[in-house]
Formats: C-alpha cells, structure tokens, sequence
C-alpha cells in the first residue's frame, strides 16, 4: 500500500470541492496542511481523487481535483446480517476490523433471543469512515438501520447464507460454499444463538447453513471471521 493518508468526500461530483468547518478544521488546523498541499480523497463509491489545496481555510476548505481514479471490485460484494451485542464496544470492533478487511454493507437484524434490540447507527457508521480512511479502502460500508429477523427474510441476494455451529448438522464450510463472483448476504445470530424457528425460517427463505470453523465464537469473531474467509477467495 502506499505510504497515503486518504480523507472522504461523499458525493464528489465536480472539479472542485468545499470540506464543511469539521474537515476543514481537521485538515488545516490539526494536521496543518496549507495551500498548495496534495491530498488523496475518495467518495466511498470506488473512486480515489488526487487533489490540491486552494483556499486553507479552516471553516472551508476548498479542493481542486487533479486526478480521479477508479478502483473496480470484480470480485462478489458481501454484506453481513448481523445481531447486535449488548456491549455495544464489541459490535463496533466487527464494524472497524470487517471494514477494513473489506465488506459491502451492514444490516442489524433484530433476533428473538437478542439482547441488544436499540442501535445508534450515526456512531457505528463513523467508525466504519474512519476505518475505511485508514485501511485505504475506495468502498464505504453502509450500515443500515435495524430490522427484525422475519424482515431480513425478504432481502434478495443471489447467495444467502447463516452460520451456525450444529454437530448433528453442520452444513459445509463457508469458503466453500460460497461463489466469490456473486454477491452474498451471511446472518450471524445474538450471543444466544438462533432459535429453531428462525433457523427453520431461514432455510425456508433460501438461506444455506455453513459453519466457520469447528470453535463456538462470540458474535462479532464471527462476523470478522466471515469477513476474512470472503476475502482470502
């Protein structure tokens, strides 16, 4: 990777562009960068800009675009369906760490034996940004509002999987189970685990079971592990 530091601009759409008084102040007066200074942007759709400062004002910033890239995935997007946790620090390690590995969305889903059924989706979606920006990543997550599990059940995706360790039945592994070509959704289940109806529901619904790996982990190791196991295809 290139020795960069990468700043976000949504919606980037002309030659030039205005940061509000937040990134201005973050970008002239803390880490001190002046007229006339390069700097590397991306809007968080695949495209990385090279730009120059032209006015350092640290209420309003504005930036001249001197070169724009794009950065195509070939590959399959994942996004993770995944339950909330009651401490709330460990849902937002999943988020930081599966961002930087490199995933498409995250949707909360709401399950019967959750413990955590009320999510601030502003802060998570800040620690995604600030995630992207540091691991270079040119795709900005979403993080979606909540939903219950019956509402998930809708989504289409041309792969559906959920993961979930059973001896009697454990389905196959995820890497191999998974096309990397085409887009997929995986739902990992509350520190209680689903429930037989919701696991019934899901199968129901198109979902494929697969384990990740033959240790019972904690929500958000699962989500992580599934994150890696999508990118290492």
């Amino acid at each position: 990777m290139p020795d960069i530091q990468l700043f976000y601009k949504e919606n980037i759409e002309s030659s030039s562009f205005r940061l509000d008084e937040q990134e201005s102040k973050h970008l002239i007066r803390v880490l001190r960068k002046s007229a006339g200074d390069e700097v590397f942007f991306t809007d968080g759709k695949g495209r990385s800009f090279l730009c120059t400062i032209i006015e350092d004002n640290p209420k309003r910033a504005i930036l001249q675009i001197n070169k724009e890239e794009s950065h195509a995935d070939s590959q399959g997007r994942l996004s993770i369906a995944i339950a909330p946790t009651k401490n709330i620090d460990r849902l937002e390690y999943f988020a930081e760490k599966s961002t930087e590995i490199g995933i498409h969305s995250i949707l909360p889903v709401i399950c019967d034996r959750s413990e955590r059924k009320v999510l601030k989706t502003e802060r998570v979606q800040k620690i995604v940004v600030a995630a992207m920006k540091q691991s270079l990543k040119y795709y900005l997550p979403q993080v979606h509002e909540p939903r219950s599990f019956s509402e998930l059940m809708d989504l289409d995706f041309p792969q559906k999987f959920i993961a979930h360790l059973d001896d009697n039945n454990p389905g196959p592994a995820f890497q191999e189970a998974f096309q990397s070509d085409k887009d997929a959704l995986i739902l990992i289940g509350p520190e209680g685990d689903f429930t037989p109806d919701e696991l019934e529901m899901a199968r129901a619904n198109g979902f494929i079971q697969v384990t990740l790996g033959k240790s019972r982990l904690r929500t958000e190791t699962a989500g992580v592990v599934a994150a890696t196991l999508w990118s290492m295809r």
